[in-house]
């Protein structure tokens, strides 16, 4: 079944793997970005995989407007859409006791984790409700599921969005719509690149977490898992 999706924070990290997937799997592709020119001369590139193929639309999650614009500029080039990943997110380690200067941290993580996916989910669910086999497929976190560390900001801005994934299950469910909120641990990634208490290799990988959201969309409305949850490494 070729899908039709909007997949945001492409440009990078898992986002970027997951839409290179989805693109080989022979999947139309909407792709939100904060800079577009940014994959120009890759394979995302449509002047390399086909306009027919492939849409880049700026984004830009902090911005209460970008959602409706890119929504409606997808519908104007695909006439539609089935499915929505949403990838954009920042991390900040803000503790409780933050101080005046990391206020701004607080507003971005709430912005870009919460209402990012919030405002966009909200913007194409008339379009979602229209097909029978819609699917909404959310980057959480493993610190959406417990806290751990001293990452108060970025602990509860997963927390929110694991439930608002739960809200979305819920809301979707009778008109076909499946919500799978993936929840990893350390994946190499520029956001874990100042980790140093694990190599590289041995965390998960961008390109396997694509794997997985590729045979989350091949799956029937009956078997579509809510939650994904993968820990590389082994937590008590």
């Amino acid at each position: 079944m070729m899908r039709t999706i909007l997949i945001s924070g492409a440009s990078r990290g898992i986002g970027r793997a997951i839409a290179e997937r989805m693109l080989a799997d022979g999947h139309r592709l909407s792709l939100g970005l904060r800079d577009p020119k940014c994959l120009i001369g890759s394979s995302l590139d449509p002047a390399i995989a086909g306009s027919e193929q492939v849409f880049l639309h700026p984004y830009e999650a902090q911005d209460v407007n970008a959602a409706e614009s890119w929504v409606s500029a997808s519908l104007a080039h695909f006439s539609g859409f089935d499915s929505l990943i949403h990838c954009a997110g920042v991390f900040h380690r803000t503790p409780i006791r933050f101080n005046d200067n990391q206020q701004h941290e607080i507003d971005q993580l709430w912005q870009v984790n919460v209402m990012g996916p919030w405002l966009l989910s909200r913007a194409a669910w008339s379009q979602l409700e229209c097909h029978d086999e819609a699917r909404i497929i959310v980057l959480v976190s493993m610190s959406g599921k417990r806290s751990k560390g001293r990452l108060a900001g970025y602990t509860v801005s997963k927390f929110a969005l694991m439930g608002l994934c739960q809200t979305m299950r819920n809301e979707g469910w009778e008109q076909g719509i499946r919500v799978t909120a993936i929840c990893p641990g350390w994946v190499n990634t520029d956001m874990a690149a100042r980790v140093k208490s694990l190599p590289k290799e041995a965390m998960t990988q961008p390109d396997d977490i694509a794997s997985l959201s590729s045979h989350l969309l091949q799956l029937p409305n009956s078997c579509v898992p809510f939650e994904l949850s993968m820990n590389c490494t082994h937590e008590i």
